[in-house]
């Protein structure tokens, strides 16, 4: 009965300190920012400030999101299936510290970025002529390679990159009754 009781508490505790701890984790990565298509969620890392600072600047800023060429939008489903495949694996690269110096697009994301760049310029890729009448069978990318990122695609080439400031982890008042006021 004793050791019954001590292993109901026990459970209890470790069942309240995983959520908890669970909680933490999900405010402080912004999770709910994943869930939109705010260009803003892509920055909640470092790693994808050169990126987020060349898209800025470029033509499909004023068109395009980040969730426009790299996110499929065949389906609801494969939209929200390629999303969490994607942030699982963006979560576990930056939590192990495993990302690369230079960003570059994986063989999975290289095809949903050609299809978008098909469905978006679909009106333009069919008046295109190929010599000999030819298929397209080269990826845009092959030709327009800085669309729209340039050639820039790490932190060290872009120090001072003027993008929005990154959110405190820990809220206002956590920070005040820690002592670390602004």
């Amino acid at each position: 009965m004793f050791f019954r009781r001590i292993l109901s508490w026990g459970s209890i505790s470790l069942l309240g300190f995983t959520a908890g701890l669970g909680s933490v984790v999900f405010y402080i990565s912004e999770a709910t920012s994943y869930l939109s298509d705010n260009p803003d969620a892509c920055i909640n890392c470092h790693v994808m400030i050169p990126e987020y600072a060349s898209w800025l600047h470029s033509s499909h800023f004023r068109v395009a999101t980040c969730n426009d060429c790299h996110i499929p939008h065949d389906s609801a489903f494969s939209k929200w299936w390629y999303k969490a495949k994607s942030g699982y694996r963006h979560s576990l690269v930056f939590t192990l510290r495993r990302e690369p110096q230079v960003i570059q697009a994986k063989k999975d994301s290289r095809e949903v970025i050609q299809k978008n760049c098909l469905r978006c310029h679909s009106n333009v890729v069919s008046e295109a002529i190929t010599p000999l009448h030819a298929d397209f069978e080269r990826p845009c990318i092959d030709c327009h390679r800085e669309v729209p990122h340039g050639r820039v695609h790490s932190l060290a080439a872009t120090p001072n990159a003027a993008v929005p400031p990154l959110s405190p982890v820990l809220p206002e008042w956590l920070m005040k009754t820690g002592g670390t006021e602004k």
